[in-house]
């Protein structure tokens, strides 16, 4: 029956296919601060200017002496508007005209830290963060409701840390990472069944998958003055393995249906492990120049298997994601000891391959970033800093047909944006 072949996949997309809610590229959140925003985070794991370096390069905190506390918040606003090319259902079930509207909504990703010098040599920090998170959701009854409606992934990461100070330019440092997410997603389900004068068709039914799962990975970092005025950074996270269990509900299934109305489903994923390669240069009093070269490895998310149990059984959703690959240049000026303003820019390159496994929920492409931002001193501990960037997102390609027996193929053309406004305080003691 094909509503029982197109629910095995439910719960295949509850992990892997969610949309860049304007971020990093994937469903990656590099925005874990709001002071590197103005920089496009340019030099992140080398300019240790608050206790956020926790996440970008623990061996940071050497360069923060006593007790420091930096928290903020940035508001995500992205836009993925979707123009039909020929769309076609499952089946070849009419789709209607609907284009789902704006897909995007905004996205609060707050952050906290705080680092302490237990002695000269030794410090030790804890920061948490959302290092995962994104939202697209449509029109319920849009040309692609049988892929997707909404999709919801929210996560939170603890990070205790701990770095020494080698020497006066070599410090280094290491923190474990636990993990939590929360997912979930929406779609239509045809409902269509064989009569003696050809097909019978129903209102679609609906599918929501909930799950939940958690994991521990590690990250270590290094820092190094290779001059007075220029510092090398390195930094890498590891993998971390989410094993999610949850359940896929249906509704407004018609009564000729013998399908469950709840299942339990179960899945594992292994999310990406990063790599930072950063370095900031005092060009003089004035000027500090910023640059950054990062990899992420989306290839562990090949596709994502999942069990549905003896009902709907185990099946596979093919994404193929590739590595990909970030550069950031920044600049900040002193205008004096009370001001500084910053500036940068980006390329972020996406871990979607083809149009073809671009899905609904991920209408993710290349993007450049362009930041500005401004840091002001209140007194001789504390900084407020407000960054905004806008990303600017090229036409992107979507056909979708990875599985047009049960959810059809999705045809057409997204035109994508979005805009990040953010604030950091900070504050030593």
């Amino acid at each position: 029956m094909k509503a029982v072949k197109s629910l095995r996949i439910v719960s295949a997309l509850i992990l892997g296919m969610g949309a860049t809610g304007a971020h990093a590229s994937g469903f990656q959140l590099l925005e874990q601060n709001a002071s590197g925003l103005g920089n496009a985070y340019a030099g992140s794991a080398a300019v240790a200017e608050n206790a956020s370096t926790i996440f970008y390069n623990p061996a940071g905190m050497t360069k923060l002496s006593g007790v420091n506390v930096s928290g903020g918040v940035n508001a995500i606003r992205p836009s993925f508007k979707f123009k039909n090319n020929g769309s076609t259902g499952p089946g070849g079930m009419p789709l209607g005209s609907n284009n789902g509207g704006d897909a995007g909504s905004t996205g609060i990703v707050p952050n906290l830290y705080a680092s302490w010098e237990v002695t000269p040599e030794w410090f030790v920090g804890l920061g948490i963060g959302a290092p995962f998170g994104l939202m697209t959701e449509y029109d319920d009854d849009w040309v692609g409701r049988y892929h997707s409606r909404k999709f919801e992934i929210q996560s939170i990461n603890i990070n205790p840390s701990v770095a020494y100070k080698v020497s006066d330019r070599l410090s280094i440092g290491a923190g474990l990472n636990w993990m939590y997410l929360d997912a979930e997603y929406k779609r239509a389900v045809p409902m269509a069944f064989a009569g003696p004068a050809g097909p019978i068709l129903f209102p679609d039914a609906g599918a929501q998958v909930n799950m939940r799962g958690d994991g521990w990975g590690w990250n270590v970092g290094l820092l190094y003055d290779i001059t007075p005025d220029t510092r090398l950074g390195f930094s890498y996270r590891s993998r971390v393995k989410i094993n999610a269990d949850g359940h896929t509900k249906l509704s407004d299934v018609p009564a000729v249906a013998p399908l469950p109305t709840r299942v339990d489903a179960s899945t594992s994923v292994k999310l990406p492990d990063t790599a930072v390669l950063s370095l900031s240069h005092n060009l003089n009093s004035k000027w500090q120049l910023l640059a950054d070269v990062s990899w992420t490895g989306w290839s562990s998310i090949k596709s994502l298997d999942i069990d549905s149990g003896p009902v709907l059984g185990e099946d596979s959703l093919d994404l193929k994601f590739r590595d990909a690959w970030r550069v950031a240049l920044g600049a900040n000026y002193h205008v004096n000891q009370t001001w500084t303003l910053k500036a940068g820019v980006a390329w972020d390159q996406s871990p979607i391959k083809d149009a073809t496994h671009r899905p609904t929920s991920l209408p993710d492409n290349n993007r450049i970033w362009a930041s500005l931002g401004a840091q002001y001193r209140f007194n001789d501990q504390g900084t407020i800093d407000i960054g905004y960037a806008h990303l600017f997102v090229k036409n992107t390609d979507i056909d979708n047909t990875t599985d047009t027996a049960t959810k059809g193929n999705v045809r057409g053309k997204y035109s994508s944006d979005a805009n990040i406004l953010g604030v950091q305080v900070s504050y030593r003691f």
